[in-house]
């Protein structure tokens, strides 16, 4: 069965690339046909691993065309994402898989709440990859890939495919606990990395504001059901500071690129649940503040 990909970023890039190396039928799914035009000029994609590059002249379509999609990895960024089940509603076939790679949480609800004739299936990677530029994929370093779906249900036959493509994935029957962690993790550094304008490493000269956040960090896990994901959350986010201490990460990217965040989905969804508990963050909530007010003087989104 096809794999349509939408959202040929650094993740969408990275699966449509390895699941093609690996001799699997892969289709990209480009908003429009300049967009479409721009993606032939470049000869395909372009998929970079340990400073070796391979073009991979991938088939390729816009989201208006008319061919059934029975397989979608939908790895927009999160607030494209109900926009572009919105447009894919119609082409998507009664019982059809849609896999959403997207960061924080609220957008997974979105469009599982839009596409009540598919099966929605979360996911949370820890894999690293970025753009070097258009349709040029990086592959960053090897992460895993949690899957699962709300409420839990057994696991797709197509996994064997994900290990076929080198592809480290594995299912769970507890997906939302995955996704607070990761959405944790990305509260306690990218706002910061963006606020001191650093590299992840740079952290580690804010050490008492980072142990700060993770203690209401773990207080608001706990508040909403996932405590296992608030277990030795502070190592964590010192392990993953060390690891990557020579990378931006993605928040302090977009901004310096003057893009779109994802804030309403990290720090603002964590926000949104600690006051719809009355839960006082007093901490968390002055670092969406600051953030948002960052945001605002350089012109960029709030939400």
């Amino acid at each position: 069965m096809t794999w349509h990909v939408l959202g040929a970023g650094s993740l969408g890039g990275l699966w449509a690339a390895r699941l093609a190396a690996a001799g699997l039928p892969v289709r990209l799914l480009l908003r429009d046909p300049q967009r479409l035009a721009q993606y032939h000029a470049a000869g395909g994609l372009t998929f970079e691993t340990d400073g070796v590059c391979r073009r991979l002249p991938l088939p390729a379509e816009t989201l208006t065309d008319r061919a059934p999609i029975h397989r979608l990895l939908l790895a927009s960024k999160a607030y494209d994402a109900a926009a572009a089940a919105r447009a894919l509603h119609a082409r998507l076939a009664p019982g059809a898989e849609v896999i959403l790679l997207q960061n924080g949480l609220g957008s997974q609800e979105q469009v599982a709440a839009l596409l009540p004739q598919v099966r929605c299936i979360f996911a949370s990677s820890t894999e690293g990859a970025f753009r070097r530029s258009d349709f040029h994929v990086v592959y960053a370093g090897a992460g895993q890939t949690w899957l699962g779906t709300v409420p839990p249900s057994p696991a797709p036959d197509w996994l064997g495919e994900l290990a076929q493509a080198g592809i480290a994935a594995s299912w769970t029957t507890d997906i939302l606990s995955r996704l607070w962690r990761k959405l944790a993790l990305n509260c306690a550094i990218n706002p910061l990395t963006v606020l001191h304008d650093c590299r992840n490493g740079g952290l580690q000269a804010h050490a008492e504001e980072v142990a700060a956040l993770c203690a209401e960090l773990v207080e608001l896990l706990v508040a909403c059901g996932q405590a296992d994901a608030a277990v030795d959350l502070q190592a964590e986010v010192e392990r993953v500071i060390a690891a990557t201490a020579a990378n931006y990460s993605s928040m302090h990217q977009d901004v310096a690129a003057g893009r779109r965040t994802e804030i309403a989905y990290l720090l603002g969804h964590a926000c949104r649940e600690a006051a719809h508990r009355q839960l006082a963050l007093p901490r968390l909530q002055a670092l969406e503040q600051r953030l948002r007010a960052h945001l605002r003087a350089r012109g960029l989104p709030q939400d």
